[in-house]
């Protein structure tokens, strides 16, 4: 499990008025990105290297995300 000790913890910009909703992130620890349900902050997270991190936000801004599989 990662030591997300001292993560600073912000809410998607594309956050909005859904009834809380959202995911929050913390990029500000060395070699990850923490990512977490706003609704269950101390249940589970996602972790991210920096660069996959950039290379989802980027595919996610291009061509958007449906939530499909694809086989």
């Amino acid at each position: 499990m990662t030591d997300l000790t001292g993560a600073i913890w912000r809410k998607s910009t594309r956050s909005g008025g859904n009834g809380g909703n959202c995911v929050e992130v913390a990029d500000n620890l060395p070699g990850i990105v923490a990512v977490r349900d706003s609704k269950d902050r101390h249940g589970a997270n996602l972790s991210f290297t920096p660069l996959s991190w950039i290379s989802f936000v980027t595919q996610v801004s291009t061509n958007g995300f449906t939530g499909n599989k694809r086989g």
